[in-house]
C-alpha cells in the first residue's frame, strides 16, 4: 500500500529544537510513523512533555538538554543517538533563528552569530551524523529547516534571511556530496502558528491581514511542517534530494511587514 511508504518503522531520528513548535510536532509525527527519537533543546521540562507524547505513540524518546547554539553540543547528538538506540537514520536540523533588526543596527557580529546558529551548527551535526548513519543504517535522510525569508525579501531580516538563504544552498551542496546513500533536503516554512507567532496570532487586527495576504487564506500549523518532514524522511520521498520544500501557504512575499521607517 502507498501509505506503507510513509512508515518509519524502527528507524531512529534526531530532532533539534524539539521542545515545542515545529520540532515537537516533527518528533511526535515521526514516533507515530514508527520511529524512536532523540529530542534536544535547552529546556528539560518542555522535552519531557514531548517525550510523553512519543511514549503515547508507542515509541522511545531520549531527552538531551543542551545549548544547541554551541556547535560542539550539536555535533555530540549523533553519538548520543547511536549510544542510546544503536543506529541513526534521520536528522532534522530544526533549531535556529535570529531576531529582526533594522539593517543599520545589524552588526557584523549579528550576521556571524546568525550564520553560526543556523548554518555552522547544522554542519556540525550533519558531519558528525553521516558516518554513523552510513555505519549503522547504510544511509539515511537529513532535513534542514530554513524559511521563506531565505528567498523573499522583507525589512529587518538581513541577518536571519541571509543565514536561512545560506542554509538552503548548503542543503543543495550537501546533497551532492552525500548522494546516493544519504538524501538531504530542506523545508522552508512560512507563517506557522507556534509560540514565536502566538502574540500575532492572538491579535485579529494583525492575524486577519496576514491570512488575507496568504494565498491559502490561513496561517500554517506545526503539523503542516511535520507532514512535510515525514514525507522527506520516509521512503515516500525516496527519489528527492537537494530540494527545498516550501510549506508557506503559497506566499511569494512576506505576509507581515516589520514597521521600519523609510530612510
Amino acid at each position: 500500500m502507498i501509505l506503507d511508504r510513509f512508515r518509519l518503522t524502527d528507524q531512529v531520528a534526531i530532532v533539534t529544537g524539539a521542545g515545542r513548535g515545529l520540532g515537537a510536532a516533527i518528533a511526535v509525527a515521526f514516533a507515530e510513523a514508527g520511529a524512536d527519537v532523540l529530542i534536544a533543546s535547552r529546556t528539560t521540562a518542555e522535552l519531557d512533555k514531548v517525550a510523553e507524547r512519543v511514549a503515547d505513540a508507542g515509541r522511545r524518546a531520549h531527552v538531551v538538554t543542551a545549548d544547541l547554539s554551541d556547535a560542539t553540543a550539536a555535533g555530540a547528538l549523533a553519538a548520543a543517538a547511536r549510544d542510546e538506540f544503536g543506529r541513526l537514520d534521520i536528522v532534522v536540523n530544526n533549531v535556529g533563528g535570529a531576531l529582526p533588526k533594522p539593517l543599520l543596527d545589524t552588526t557584523a557580529a549579528d550576521l556571524e552569530a546568525a550564520f553560526r546558529f543556523n548554518v555552522s551548527n547544522t554542519h556540525a551535526l550533519t558531519t558528525a551524523a553521516v558516518p554513523i548513519m552510513l555505519e549503522t543504517a547504510g544511509g539515511g535522510s537529513i532535513i534542514n529547516v530554513t524559511s521563506m525569508m531565505g528567498r523573499a525579501p522583507g525589512r529587518a531580516f538581513a541577518a536571519y534571511g541571509t543565514a536561512k538563504a545560506a542554509l538552503a544552498h548548503y542543503t543543495r551542496l550537501t546533497a551532492m556530496d552525500l548522494c546516493p546513500r544519504i538524501r538531504v533536503n530542506a523545508i522552508a516554512p512560512g507563517s506557522i502558528v507556534t509560540s514565536a507567532l502566538e502574540v500575532v496570532a492572538a491579535n485579529d487586527a494583525v492575524r486577519t491581514p496576514m491570512e488575507q495576504a496568504t494565498p491559502l487564506r490561513r496561517l500554517g500549523e506545526p503539523e503542516d511542517v511535520a507532514a512535510a518532514a515525514l514525507y522527506l524522511a520516509s521512503a515516500a520521498g525516496g527519489f528527492i534530494t537537494g530540494k527545498v520544500l516550501e510549506v508557506d501557504g503559497g506566499l511569494i512575499a512576506p505576509n507581515l511587514d516589520i514597521p521600519i521607517p523609510d530612510l
